[in-house]
């Protein structure tokens, strides 16, 4: 059999060994190298830092800079927002989780929760007060879904709204809410005597707060907050004019899980980056460590979970792309990718042995991040109870 063609080939790039890159048109590898460059410029000298000192230095110009750059609600048309196809915000999304989840999450709750339920449920004022300035970075906003006893149930949620005259009234409490405390506005999701309904909450109206979540071992490069509201009065304008019910609060997570599908692929592609690298360097026994069997097995399976979880990624992107994604299939690529990029954070961190530990390398800081997004966004066990509906037809949580 004749091989002469295989000579031509260019040599094998050990961080992509199947060619995905030639999947990518020349915009889209034009999207992820400019946040790629971002990232390397001005969050990747720092991040370790911030997650050690738990906060980000200067959020609100990073936030500027990453309007600048075009990535808050990108996805979004309209508003001064980039229009951009849903697989260049998932490239997006996986470069800046290769930085870190915290970034990622930053973007994510601004573009994919708090922008998009503004651009699909909001009124015109609604979208032409807030989206342009969030696009720009200059507004940073927050969603308020999750409390202190609710989570994967949303539906029973103690929130409530009631009517007051022309006005609303609504108290109640969020936790777990990215960006809470350093944000202009908030989308809560509160019960009403008409099932449950969507809030513009600028955050300097009276009886709003949102105090700090302090002590946390992941996502320490990250804002992350409870919303308090006691007796906020907002005016009817503040309402979304439908999203009764569910259906809204659900059709924001899809979005943002959608962006995590890509996100967690960064981290694990980082961390896979870091021990090959690692291994290669590190001597023991008189070679490198790289070229004994057992790293070299830790290194192609994790290297087969990535390939896998970016193949899946762009599979569900193509789809997003078309209109014929499913939430459901979602949830398949959130449980699975976030799933292998934990096992490839932790194999890595055992290639490294002491030194995984470190925050001198990225290793350690990705799998504590990681483990609040296998949470986030639905647990594995909604996500996998979603997959199992879908089989077999049946809600195994209801």
């Amino acid at each position: 059999m004749s091989t002469h063609h295989t000579k031509s080939l260019p040599p094998i790039d050990p961080m992509d060994l199947v060619g995905i890159d030639e999947q990518f048109s020349a915009e889209e590898k034009a999207v992820r190298d400019s946040v790629r460059r971002l990232c390397h410029d001005r969050i990747d000298p720092y991040v370790a830092d911030w997650f050690e000192q738990g906060r980000i230095n200067d959020i609100r110009g990073l936030a500027k800079e990453l309007g600048t750059l075009g990535v808050l609600g990108m996805h979004l048309e309209g508003y001064g927002c980039a229009g951009m196809s849903a697989t260049e915000y998932g490239l997006a999304c996986l470069e800046l989780e290769a930085t870190d989840s915290g970034i990622r999450s930053l973007v994510s709750v601004q573009g994919s929760l708090a922008m998009f339920a503004i651009w699909r449920w909001g009124t015109e004022e609604q979208k032409n007060e807030w989206l342009p300035s969030m696009a720009a970075g200059e507004a940073i906003g927050c969603f308020g879904l999750t409390e202190p006893d609710i989570g994967s149930d949303p539906g029973a949620m103690r929130t409530r709204a009631r009517r007051d005259g022309d006005d609303w009234i609504v108290d109640g409490r969020k936790t777990w809410i990215t960006n809470g405390t350093v944000a202009d506005v908030a989308v809560v999701w509160a019960q009403t005597d008409e099932g449950i309904r969507g809030f513009v909450v600028p955050t300097g109206t009276p009886g709003f707060s949102a105090p700090e979540i302090k002590h946390k071992l992941s996502l320490r490069a990250s804002v992350t907050s409870e919303l308090v509201l006691d007796d906020v009065r907002l005016p009817a304008s503040a309402a979304f004019p439908e999203a009764g019910g569910l259906k809204g609060p659900l059709s924001c997570l899809t979005e943002a899980r959608y962006g995590i599908v890509w996100g967690a692929m960064g981290a694990a592609r980082s961390s896979l980056s870091a021990a090959l690298s690692y291994a290669s360097e590190r001597r023991q026994f008189g070679k490198s460590i790289a070229g004994f069997q057992l790293t070299q097995q830790k290194l192609a399976d994790m290297n087969l979970e990535y390939i896998k979880g970016v193949l899946l990624a762009l599979h569900l992107g193509r789809r997003k792309d078309a209109g014929t994604l499913r939430p459901d299939q979602v949830s398949l690529g959130k449980l699975n990718n976030v799933r292998e990029a934990l096992a490839i954070c932790r194999t890595s961190r055992t290639i490294l042995g002491a030194n995984g530990i470190s925050l001198e390398y990225p290793v350690i800081r990705h799998m504590n991040n990681l483990e609040s997004v296998l949470t986030y966004e639905g647990t594995v066990e909604m996500h996998t109870l979603v997959v199992g509906q879908a089989m077999t037809g049946q809600a195994a949580y209801r």
